[in-house]
């Protein structure tokens, strides 16, 4: 496995690192408190970070392989499914945490479905379709919104550090969580225009199953 690969697959790897420092641990009615309370503090944070590491290996992981020529199948799926798994994820955690609305979730994941049903039907006709420069634009407002979605609360504590008693938490919480929700929006609004990209662009394999 080439190195590109490995990334993407360290994507993967990553996600349930970054779901366990999102939400805490329930198993019916035991729960470690110790750990919880880590999570309600400090969690959120770690996770981030985690998250943007893994938004990194998506960013570096095209670029090592263009320049050295190692682009294979094996890689174009891999990628694909890495940014897929990543992003639905951890936006089902947020819709957990009780951040974000699921109606975006389900926008966002009936969008990938419906590409996923694209590529099925051209591989079926020997095709392997990379991802496309608008898909990989879409990727990237996704990985934004979240990231700033998942550092909010850090934001408001150093916001509100900085300001002293010429704001309040809740005035800075509103501006703050403003912000992200118009990132949000933008993933999203990225996220059908690149659908219906694909989909307008790809209507021959449609055809040819009929």
């Amino acid at each position: 496995m080439n190195l590109p690969n490995k990334l993407s697959l360290s994507r993967i790897i990553l996600i349930p690192f970054i779901l366990l420092f999102m939400l805490p641990v329930h198993i019916g009615s035991w729960c470690p408190g110790a750990w919880n309370e880590f999570i309600a503090d400090y969690g959120m944070i770690v996770a981030a970070v985690l998250f943007v590491i893994a938004s990194i290996t998506d960013l570096v992981d095209g670029k090592i392989a263009r320049k050295y020529n190692l682009i294979t199948n094996l890689g174009k799926f891999l990628d694909s499914l890495a940014d897929k798994m990543l992003v639905i994820s951890v936006l089902i955690a947020l819709v957990d945490t009780g951040r974000i609305s699921s109606i975006w979730v389900i926008i966002i994941a009936f969008r990938e479905f419906a590409v996923t049903g694209i590529r099925m039907l051209a591989s079926a006709k020997g095709v392997v379709m990379a991802a496309k420069m608008i898909g990989k634009i879409k990727t990237v407002t996704q990985m934004i919104a979240i990231t700033f979605l998942m550092f909010e609360t850090l934001l408001v504590k150093i916001i509100h550090a900085i300001c002293g008693d010429g704001c309040t938490v809740g005035s800075v919480t509103d501006g703050v969580q403003i912000v992200g929700n118009i990132l949000l929006l933008i993933s999203v609004a990225m996220t059908i225009i690149s659908g219906m990209d694909y989909l307008l662009k790809n209507l021959k394999y449609f055809k040819e199953n009929e």
